[in-house]
């Protein structure tokens, strides 16, 4: 029968005293990652939605027979302000969300 291997000397020791506290940790890895995706996928949605609109600003434009310069510069305005404006919104949601944290930990007894 096989001894228990020793553990890697570089590896973070674990020590939990309950099920509970392992529980707590896991829980407060998977919140932290997932905090980090989320506003990594809202990004990309910003961009699928930039290019959705300005797409359908240059489409538009060239079916309805308007001048080339009239409608890159149309599909330009619209794409460089539905970018801005979505990724405000994502930075204040961000910003929004920081501070329900730290007034959660203020009131948490």
């Amino acid at each position: 029968m096989r001894g228990r291997l020793a553990p890697d000397p570089d590896q973070l020791p674990l020590r939990f005293d309950s099920a509970a506290d392992l529980e707590r940790h896991i829980e407060a890895c998977v919140i932290e990652r997932c905090a980090a995706q989320a506003t990594g996928w809202r990004l990309r949605l910003v961009v699928i939605e930039t290019f959705l609109f300005s797409a359908l600003v240059a489409v538009s434009g060239l079916a309805l027979g308007q001048r080339g310069s009239l409608v890159a510069r149309a599909t330009l305005l619209i794409a460089i302000s539905c970018f801005l404006s979505g990724a405000l919104l994502v930075w204040l949601s961000s910003l929004g969300g920081r501070l329900v944290d730290r007034l959660r930990a203020r009131w948490r007894p």
